[in-house]
């Protein structure tokens, strides 16, 4: 199990969330560490948008408890109805993330009867364990979602790299191949989630800033490239060893994947401003990958076993080459840009 920042900061969060309530004599803090432990969020800007929302929520949630404690006191199917309308109202509202906490509210609420002073300590005790989780999340190791984006890309791009050079030669063993494309797969996942939190704080912006979209576009753009090398890995999984190949065909295969693992590889160096003034001009991919498709699906026979199959495992190769184009070209452009910046 991986020991990171996130999990620190969660029992960090939960030890000031019960120490702030000792000293506002709280008489049961545990609901201000239980409101800690949510509200702990991957970016500043999730923990603003949570606490924000949470507040609105727990507020409701704990006035329908009240009235509902007052009007129908504390038997289960009574605590049940509550709990339902405040989910029906949570998902009207679009925070469904708070319901968890709301409702932990609302049961605390109702456990009491309705009781007014009761359902105040509730509400500050969430409120308690909320601002603790914003307070360390901004303050211990804040969240730095595009530096550790830009890493986990290099992560990625090594382990597809190492999966795309032995696809075709078989060489790995199945049972490790397997749980590395699965690792992967877990990997991609992760990065398209964390492109998804940057997509939706660039939403909240009114006016972004010209560099922050740009820097949008580079993400997407490194994001789908290493998609559609996964793509490839699951067409030679899928398709590959189930058709009839001659050496010639996993030579012409394995050697284009290699090419394109190189050209992936230096793009990325380019991004990374690694390389030396006047090495960057790499030439663009363009016929070499066009003559390997046509190569890849020449003589084709839709009578011999297998044809077909090789047919997709190409088309999802020509797919990553022609993404990798695409990458190339936005490289060069963003170094331009970063040029005429600097002068």
């Amino acid at each position: 199990m991986a020991f990171g920042a996130r999990i620190l900061k969660t029992g960090m969060a939960v030890t000031l969330a019960l120490y702030l309530s000792a000293l506002l004599n709280f008489t049961s803090p545990v609901g201000a560490a239980i409101a800690a432990i949510f509200a702990m969020q991957p970016s500043i800007y999730r923990s603003w948008r949570y606490f924000l929302d949470q507040i609105q929520t727990s507020t409701m949630g704990a006035v329908l408890a009240l009235l509902g404690g007052m009007l129908l006191s504390n038997e289960p199917i009574a605590v049940g109805l509550v709990c339902i309308l405040v989910i029906m109202i949570s998902m009207k509202m679009n925070r469904a993330d708070t319901i968890g906490l709301t409702l932990v509210t609302v049961i605390s609420v109702m456990e009491a009867s309705g009781q007014w002073e009761f359902a105040l300590t509730r509400f500050l005790l969430t409120l308690t364990g909320i601002v603790s989780a914003f307070i360390i999340n901004i303050s211990v190791f804040p969240p730095k979602p595009r530096k550790q984006y830009i890493q986990q890309i290099e992560t990625v791009f090594t382990g597809l790299s190492l999966l795309l050079r032995t696809a075709v030669s078989h060489e790995m063993k199945e049972s490790v191949f397997r749980d590395e494309k699965n690792a992967l797969e877990g990997s991609i996942k992760a990065l398209a989630d964390k492109y998804a939190l940057f997509e939706e704080e660039q939403k909240q912006l009114r006016r972004a800033k010209y560099s922050q979209t740009r820097q949008m576009v580079v993400y997407k753009n490194l994001l789908h490239s290493l998609q559609k090398g996964f793509e490839v890995l699951e067409a030679v999984d899928r398709h590959y060893f189930q058709a009839e190949r001659t050496e010639r065909t996993d030579e012409l295969f394995d050697r284009h994947l290699e090419q394109l693992i190189k050209y992936h590889e230096y793009i990325l160096l380019k991004f990374e401003d690694k390389l030396k003034p006047g090495a960057n001009d790499s030439e663009p991919l363009g016929d070499d990958n066009d003559n390997f498709l046509n190569a890849a699906i020449q003589g084709y026979d839709p009578e011999k076993s297998g044809q077909l199959r090789l047919s997709v495992v190409a088309a999802a190769i020509y797919d990553y080459g022609y993404q990798l184009e695409r990458l190339d070209k936005l490289a060069d452009q963003i170094n331009r840009l970063n040029g005429d910046e600097k002068e």
